[in-house]
């Protein structure tokens, strides 16, 4: 859910529901590496709720776009890591014998 001024598309506060602070301040990491962006921070209401608040100010971009750029980099980010992470493994089966491959019981 995105609040913000229908006059103004350049700050809003995006709520995240089901989230907390493991995607917020991925988010929040991205978002400040973006020259668009001028300021950005998460707040959770409360403690048991599972709710983020994103709030994103611009430099004029639309805060909706910049927080969609945000995402898909985010998104990348994480397959790049997921792939690194399953050559590695996989690198590391292939240099072992299943006699060598320690297994604690």
């Amino acid at each position: 859910m995105e609040h913000g001024s229908l006059t103004d598309e350049s700050s809003s506060t995006f709520s995240l529901i089901d989230e907390d602070h493991t995607l917020a301040n991925s988010v929040r990491f991205v978002l400040n590496q973006d020259p668009r962006v001028s300021f950005c921070g998460y707040s959770i209401p409360h403690p048991s709720d599972n709710n983020v608040n994103i709030r994103v100010q611009t430099t004029g971009d639309s805060a909706k776009d910049v927080l969609k750029d945000a995402l898909n980099d985010l998104a990348g980010r994480c397959k790049h890591v997921q792939v690194t992470f399953d050559k590695s493994v996989t690198g590391f089966k292939a240099t072992q014998s299943t006699n060598e491959m320690k297994v604690d019981e």
